[in-house]
């Protein structure tokens, strides 16, 4: 059985505790877009982790973690995150790395940071991780595939011809200086030969096992908003977030991917550029944002605070679609209990004074404001709770509304940060 775990939003749902939660009934956990530009936060047994790279699945020893030939590696990011990992007791997990991923060059980063610097308050509020001049690179055909660092010949000759543009924009474009050849490729080799046991054919090794029926959980970054092709574009990350995806950066046959878990939060959350309905400023959101999540809605890989809100069931429901959610997941409910009533954004006012309740492209989702249902609130602290019967009653009535607004069956409900804080409906 082949499932993926993606988001419904805009990233920073929950689904790392998710992932971690699935994988204990999984064989195989993998990444299948992204890089080291989003985190997801884990609490269990061994501590709080943000892992970046790693998929989520690494905290179980049983379990074989891959990265896809669809993620952006940076393998010094990579390295780093196993060895503060192993360094806080967590035995080594199972990592395998396709040979067909393409490697996050030092040159990507600085490009990424000095065109953030360029664009000013024009920019795209990126992470500065590199992952847009990456993925450009590799849909023009100049990337570096981790089976060409072994080949110091081609391995040259690829990064001689990517880099007589790279060096032209460095010195007129940026005044930087310009990229030496020698030491990259010195570098490259190095880290080359410190992943080389993880490295193989992750495709031959996915299709085995899923021809053995074993369990395989595909591990989404991010969510539906950020898709360069469905999402708040230009405002969108560079790889596809969505399930659908989730199968060519894995490598995996279409016909086995069965079950879609699409995550969602009971409240709204993002961090990034871009149009948010749902934003709450001043005191409001100040309280939200300190309440949220285990230590505050901040980024697990930026810091940045989140932009925070009441749940929009507009841009849900679209993120679900476009997923297309067989089952969802509805994290951080325990957050709410402070609210004696808690809006929902069940539809948008446009610009133009009309009532939709699509989701819409961007130029018409920046004049829209939220049109908010109220509902009571529980006002009680629903942590410790372990049977999704006990949970006070308008608290299942907010999340049988929410599953009524989104469309999609609602069937696990975290009341906590921790692993075991997960209630089946």
């Amino acid at each position: 059985m082949v499932r993926a775990i993606v988001g419904a939003n805009w990233g920073d749902e929950g689904k790392g505790k998710v992932t971690d939660v699935l994988a204990e009934t999984s064989d195989v956990v993998v990444r299948f877009q992204g890089g080291a530009n989003a985190g997801h936060t884990i609490i269990n047994e061994y501590g709080k982790f943000a892992l970046h790279l790693l998929p989520s699945g690494v905290f179980h020893q049983n379990v074989v973690n891959v990265i896809g030939p669809g993620v952006a590696l940076n393998i010094d990011a990579l390295l780093a995150e196993l060895e503060a990992l192993t360094g806080r007791g967590v035995p080594a997990p199972q990592i395998r790395i396709s040979d067909r991923c393409q490697v996050m060059m030092p040159y990507h980063i600085d490009f990424d940071r000095f065109e953030e610097e360029r664009l000013g308050k024009q920019s795209f509020g990126s992470t500065k991780s590199g992952i847009a001049p990456f993925y450009s690179d590799k849909f023009a055909k100049t990337g570096i595939q981790v089976c060409q660092l072994y080949d110091e010949a081609l391995l040259r000759q690829r990064l001689a011809i990517a880099l007589v543009k790279k060096n032209c924009l460095l010195e007129h474009l940026y005044h930087k200086p310009p990229v030496d050849i020698d030491a990259l490729v010195a570098k490259l080799q190095a880290q080359a030969e410190k992943i080389r046991p993880m490295v193989c054919d992750t495709s031959r090794l996915l299709h085995e096992a899923d021809k053995a029926g074993k369990v395989i959980l595909l591990e989404g970054q991010l969510g539906t908003l950020r898709d360069p092709d469905h999402g708040i574009y230009p405002y969108t990350t560079s790889s596809s977030p969505l399930a659908g995806y989730g199968i060519v950066g894995a490598g995996i046959p279409p016909r086995s991917l069965t079950d879609i878990v699409c995550v969602t939060k009971a409240y709204s959350s993002a961090v990034g550029a871009g149009p948010f309905v749902c934003r709450l400023d001043g005191p409001e959101g100040d309280e939200l944002r300190r309440r949220g999540g285990d230590a505050g809605e901040f980024g697990a890989t930026t810091g940045r605070a989140r932009d925070v809100g009441w749940f929009d069931a507009v841009a849900t429901r679209y993120g679900m679609e476009i997923q297309g959610a067989t089952q969802a997941v509805l994290t951080n409910l325990d957050v709410l209990g402070y609210l004696p009533e808690i809006p929902v954004c069940v539809a948008y006012e446009t610009a133009d004074g009309e009532r939709i309740t699509d989701f819409p492209a961007t130029p018409v989702l920046m004049g829209c404001k939220p049109v908010y249902e109220k509902l009571p609130g529980w006002l009680c602290d629903i942590r410790g709770i372990r049977n999704y019967a006990e949970l006070p009653e308008n608290c299942r009535h907010y999340v049988d509304f929410i599953e009524a607004q989104i469309g999609t069956r609602i069937s696990l409900v975290s009341n906590g940060p921790k692993r075991e804080e997960i209630l089946e409906r």
